[in-house]
């Protein structure tokens, strides 16, 4: 018997332990969430490419990528919290997270201070409108608002611009789909926001790449690129964001694949990667620059 409790009164610690290193929230401020794994996943990148830090960042963003192959693909992690705060996570990627922490990472790296607190900054940088946390409506919910705002701010250029075709934008999906959103359904008043700020997108303009032309203006593209698949889904511009890399004598797509739910490279080249039959119809090209 004695045994027995000692069993359970050991499992009990255990599982006490682990939830508190899990929900352990190290923070510079309050408004910042991460945990321990996360400043060490940034201090192992940092000491594995802090010596690169003279390459040119589209070199630097796909070595720092491969780092991730095979992590966890995990959605919504930017919505663990019901206030908009500066969500950290180097554990679990989706597809935007993925590109965003490979950016602020490498900006983090080729800055005179590579510290963690800068990692913050710069993700904050390119995570938010102009790079001013202030609620939820001021994130880039949008990967074409994303493009355009991060162009303003010199932290990207959008290279098609010379040479693709106008992307006729039109997006309401968040607007007109509110219930698939945790934050519109808790505060129902930002929906107008939200709508704004979509006819806001509308009404500037942007270029992509067909898929059907990918394959000729592949010479115009750039290893490092970050791409949004575009898409012919009602109310949405990008259902996918990855970042490109050389294989061969072709570029190929390294994201965290929701099919795969990992973090992976492309099989395929990015020419043909997009299916004729699927709702891709092209790409966004973003081109990061220091």
């Amino acid at each position: 018997m004695r045994t027995f409790v000692l069993l359970i009164f050991a499992l009990f610690i255990g599982q006490a332990c682990a939830q508190s290193q899990k929900n352990e929230s190290q923070d510079l401020s309050s408004d910042i969430v991460y945990i321990e794994q996360d400043a060490a996943i940034f201090a192992d990148i940092l000491e594995k490419y802090k010596s690169e830090a003279d390459k040119p960042i589209n070199i630097l963003i796909p070595e720092i990528g491969k780092y991730f192959l095979g992590n966890e693909y995990v959605a919504h992690t930017l919505e663990t919290q019901d206030e908009e705060k500066l969500i950290i996570n180097l554990r679990e990627l989706d597809c935007t997270t993925y590109a965003e922490n490979l950016l602020a990472l490498a900006r983090t790296i080729k800055s005179e201070n590579q510290s963690f607190e800068q990692f913050a900054s710069e993700l904050e940088r390119i995570r938010y409108r102009d790079g001013q946390r202030d609620g939820y409506p001021s994130r880039l919910h949008y990967f074409s608002d994303w493009i355009y705002n991060n162009s303003a701010n010199d932290l990207v250029t959008t290279p098609a611009d010379s040479f693709g075709v106008e992307f006729a934008n039109s997006v309401d999906f968040m607007s007109t789909h509110p219930e698939s959103y945790k934050q519109l359904k808790l505060d129902p008043e930002m929906v107008s926001v939200i709508a704004g700020q979509e006819s806001d997108i509308n009404s500037k303009r942007y270029y992509y790449i067909p898929k059907d032309k990918i394959a000729a203006y592949e010479p115009y593209l750039k290893e490092g690129d970050i791409i949004g698949l575009t898409t012919s889904i009602d109310g949405l511009d990008v259902a996918h964001v990855g970042v490109l890399v050389k294989q061969g004598d072709h570029f190929h797509l390294m994201h965290a694949s929701q099919s795969k739910l990992k973090v992976e490279i492309s099989e395929e080249p990015i020419s043909s990667f997009l299916k004729p039959e699927s709702k891709n119809s092209g790409i966004m090209v973003a081109r990061p620059i220091y």
